[in-house]
């Protein structure tokens, strides 16, 4: 289906615009068009710029083009599909995160809450600006998985299930926020060795931002744990449930975030490292909501996979072929 393949493909492009905002950050090229939002240093087009300049326009240039493209997704929808379809409300949460993320990126610009900027108040905003991404990224997904079935969400079963997963995205959450306060702490206050970033850590002189970063791999460590166990669980009470795709890819994902969290940590977090960070963050998110909502029985539970995480031959099975209804004007 076109629409399942185009929904997927802007969620691709959200995921690189994301990663270009992440870069942006640990380049410290944040103030690279000043304190102007849409302008860049006060045109439309920067006169010679410098590296940062085209760094953070580059951004926001790629994010306009992610905005247009949430657009037609939720248009497409709404000519695709009868009013009330999952899909369809699904790209219209879409729009709506979209446009909150480019409320925040211009916020962050008027407010000063870039470059060396080590407030609280950064930290706070970043971390809110992680949990939107999240729910984007959650609203893009879905929309795509639920291009292929016509069940509502609203019958998502009831019980230990639905609750063991609700605590698994729920921690996500928290990680993933603790996450972009430990990478902005990283940018902000780099250590020159793990001795001395774990000197830092602990000591009661050190910027809040530094003694935040111990926090995180705790909780990305407990995280990981518990979503290995919530696979297992929910595939014990939902038979077929833990031998799905998506059920391995949570698995599979979660000790690679861990292994490269544990990379970031002995290599000092260098920029590549975050990037790569960061897109599996993205990834096991997406991952472990579409295993939840294949699991509870709101979608089919094999087809559906990224283009990047399974072959693109891959055949739907006749039990569970969408019947779609179109919707007309």
């Amino acid at each position: 289906m076109r629409f399942r393949r185009f929904a997927w493909c802007v969620l691709g492009v959200n995921l690189l615009v994301i990663l270009w905002g992440a870069l942006v950050r640990a380049s410290g090229s944040g103030a690279g068009c000043g304190r102007h939002w849409p302008l860049c240093n006060g045109q439309v087009l920067p006169a010679r710029p410098a590296t940062a300049t085209l760094v953070e326009y580059a951004h926001r240039a790629t994010s306009g083009i992610a905005l247009l493209l949430v657009a037609l997704l939720v248009a497409w929808s709404r000519r695709e599909f009868a009013k009330g379809h999952p899909a369809r409300r699904a790209a219209a949460w879409s729009l709506g995160f979209v446009v909150v993320e480019a409320l925040i990126g211009a916020g962050l610009v008027l407010l000063s809450l870039v470059g060396a900027n080590s407030s609280l108040a950064r930290a706070g905003y970043l971390a809110a600006h992680l949990l939107n991404t999240f729910l984007l990224l959650g609203a893009l997904a879905l929309t795509a998985l639920w291009a292929g079935t016509d069940r509502s969400p609203d019958h998502l079963e009831l019980g230990p299930s639905r609750g063991l997963l609700a605590a698994g995205l729920a921690c996500l959450l928290v990680v993933g926020m603790s996450g972009a306060v430990t990478a902005l702490g990283d940018t902000l206050f780099p250590a020159s060795s793990l001795a001395e970033g774990l000197r830092a850590d602990t000591s009661p002189t050190a910027h809040l931002l530094i003694r935040l970063r111990v926090l995180h791999p705790a909780f990305a460590l407990l995280t990981g744990l518990y979503l290995c166990v919530m696979v297992w669980a929910i595939g014990k009470q939902r038979p077929g449930a833990g031998e799905t795709s998506w059920a391995r890819a949570v698995i599979g994902l979660v000790l690679l975030q861990l292994s490269l969290g544990l990379s970031n940590l002995l290599l000092l977090a260098p920029t590549a490292m975050q990037l790569a960070h960061l897109l599996v963050a993205d990834l096991l998110w997406i991952a472990t909501l579409v295993f939840g909502a294949t699991a509870l029985g709101v979608a089919p539970r094999e087809g559906y996979m990224l283009p990047i995480m399974a072959s693109a031959n891959a055949e739907v099975p006749s039990s569970v072929a969408p019947s779609m209804r179109r919707w007309k004007s």
